[in-house]
């Protein structure tokens, strides 16, 4: 299993936790915590063990959003004699921090978010790329962009309309306001608010008990329906699964899950 300088990995009855693991920082997102997220996910999507993630935060917070030490880097790192090259350089910087996030949603795997205190900018933009996104009652939220002169760049603009609708996006973004755990859910941005942050834990490590327990071949076809589903037109989508289906339809899972039920008796599955 490899070692992150800025999260915590752990794997667990099919299982992963990846944990943001700057709390003497509010796990800020600085440079090494992007490439990490990157390289956790990558090992959770090429790993037949797990069939789960559930990213959380170390500490009082999810995370405070991007470090801003990390921002104020930003002009060395681009800067070039040539104004055009200094601004295509700056544009590869936004792609690669776009990509990170993305990886989330390339992963194979269900990606279940459990947000507890304070959920920040570039926060925002993590937990939309999740499958599910669950939290304690002291969380809050505020996508915080445009209070330091900024559009958000990395994926909360792109996302999040799918998610809430376009009018609360927009009151959002442009306001900065921040946000309880109430409203998230009933905006739904949520699935469901647990308590605590303990109830939030051990909650959604159940919801990922009940996902390990089904056909992993199966969840991560679901995954890639609906990812697809929400790019393209439904004709796109059906004329997709069918061909998903006519490829993977007829697999040890699918004889494991029928004779499971025929005899009363929970089914066992390949990775």
């Amino acid at each position: 299993m490899p070692n992150f300088e800025t999260l915590a990995l752990s794997v667990e009855s099919h299982v992963a936790t990846v944990r943001l693991n700057r709390p003497e920082k509010l796990n800020a997102m600085n440079a090494a915590m992007w490439n990490d997220i990157r390289s956790a996910f990558r090992y959770v999507d090429e790993t037949p063990e797990i069939r789960v993630a559930i990213l959380e935060g170390e500490g009082k917070a999810f995370t405070a959003g991007i470090d801003l030490q990390m921002m104020m880097s930003v002009g060395a790192q681009v800067r070039d004699d040539c104004d055009g090259r200094t601004r295509e350089n700056l544009r590869r910087v936004i792609l690669d921090l776009q990509d990170t996030l993305t990886s989330l949603e390339r992963c194979r795997k269900p990606v279940l978010a459990a947000v507890h205190g304070a959920c920040v900018g570039g926060g925002i933009d993590l937990i939309c790329c999740a499958d599910m996104r669950y939290c304690s009652a002291d969380a809050w939220f505020t996508i915080k962009e445009i209070d330091i002169g900024m559009v958000a760049d990395v994926g909360t603009l792109q996302r999040l309309p799918r998610l809430i609708g376009e009018g609360m996006t927009r009151e959002l973004a442009y306001t900065a306001r921040q946000f309880d755990a109430a409203e998230a859910r009933e905006m739904r941005l949520m699935n469901r608010v647990f308590d605590t942050p303990e109830a939030l834990r051990e909650g959604v490590r159940a919801i990922a008990a009940d996902i390990v327990a089904k056909s992993p071949l199966s969840v991560r076809g679901v995954k890639e329906m609906i990812s697809y589903a929400r790019d393209h037109s439904i004709a796109d989508g059906l004329n997709y699964v069918a061909t998903w289906n006519a490829a993977m339809l007829m697999s040890a899972d699918l004889q494991a899950a029928m004779m499971a039920g025929m005899s009363k008796s929970a089914p066992t599955f390949k990775d």
